[in-house]
């Protein structure tokens, strides 16, 4: 018996979290567990917006939104072809607060994400995003590290 029915997996839509996609597919697959696959992005903050004329704001969020959407959905799309129900999520915010906020809201039971490797000795282990999102979770989180 499964005890996941929700697994929120986090993406920065770069090869660092395919081995996190990776994860959070073998742990859904099979059993009925819904996968949920987000991506969390800061929108342009309100200086740069000022910067450019009307409109120009929107459109360039909006065509942000379009791409992820896009590339969400593909990885919704392969995780559908090995028999898992993948549902694509766009999160605006803070990402760490994105995350575990959507994890809230979508009553997840599990977060995935990747982690990097970083040089300094406060990200030594995990990322900046994973360590707080471990913190603010209201589930358990699944730190797997990059290939």
């Amino acid at each position: 018996m499964n005890p996941f029915h929700r697994i929120l997996v986090a993406t920065d839509l770069t090869p660092h979290s395919k081995p996190a996609l990776d994860e959070a597919l073998e742990l859904a697959k099979g059993n009925g567990t819904e996968l949920l696959i987000a991506y969390a992005y800061t929108p342009p903050n309100v200086t740069q917006a000022q910067s450019v004329g009307g409109g120009v704001y929107e459109e360039w969020d909006e065509n942000l939104r379009t791409d992820v959407q896009s590339r969400l959905q593909a990885l919704a799309d392969n995780a559908r072809k090995e028999g898992v129900t993948a549902t694509p999520l766009i999160l605006s915010g803070v990402p760490y607060e994105a995350i575990s906020d959507a994890a809230k809201e979508k009553e997840a039971d599990l977060v995935v994400m990747g982690t990097h490797t970083r040089k300094s000795v406060a990200r030594f282990f995990l990322g900046s995003v994973v360590s707080r999102v471990i913190s603010s979770a209201p589930c358990p989180v699944l730190a797997v590290p990059s290939a």
